[in-house]
């Protein structure tokens, strides 16, 4: 199969995350790879913070709170009141993360460079027989546990400092995806 015809087949696939729809602050980024004869995206995440109740598995309802904006104290304690009965629940504040598809090693290695420019230090290629896959990351990240022993281990000031360190990495997030943007 050529990798136009694999992109065509990629990007005409319904979207299977959580959401539906992708993040509206990565959306411009993939249009513009999507575009680009030589890349096609195959998933993608804007970042996020989430209460999640711990779990060595994938299960079902195992988010407590999601959200792909920036959050604030009031909407965390108000998730934390109703997830206390939940054994264990961490909080993570999660990076952008994207994976594209490139047309050889050559277009692999320059999306790589231009992402490391823009500060997604986490970016790396990914050969299969099928096809060269490009993992970007950014390194914007907070995970600890919230809840343990169905007990909130945070107070309300607490809280209130972790909804701004987790809102500026994720605006730190968002400006590495529209500087990359702009390099494309």
């Amino acid at each position: 199969m050529t990798f136009q015809h694999q992109k065509q087949k990629q990007l005409a696939k319904l979207d299977k995350s959580h959401v539906g729809a992708w993040d509206k602050k990565i959306v411009s980024l993939c249009n513009k790879l999507n575009k680009n004869k030589e890349y096609y995206t195959t998933s993608s995440c804007a970042g996020r913070i989430i209460l999640i109740k711990s779990s060595e598995t994938k299960e079902p309802n195992l988010f407590v709170f999601r959200t792909h904006e920036k959050t604030d104290f009031r909407e965390l304690k108000s998730a934390l009141q109703k997830a206390k009965k939940k054994r264990e629940v961490v909080f993570q504040q999660e990076p952008c993360i994207l994976h594209v598809a490139c047309k050889d090693l050559e277009s692999s290695q320059t999306l790589v460079d231009k992402a490391k420019f823009a500060g997604w230090k986490r970016s790396g290629i990914m050969a299969t027989r099928k096809r060269f896959m490009v993992e970007l990351m950014s390194t914007e990240h907070l995970e600890l546990p919230i809840i343990k022993e169905k007990k909130i281990l945070v107070d309300d000031d607490f809280l209130r400092i972790l909804a701004e360190e987790a809102n500026a990495k994720l605006e730190r997030t968002w400006q590495k995806i529209r500087k990359l943007e702009s390099l494309i």
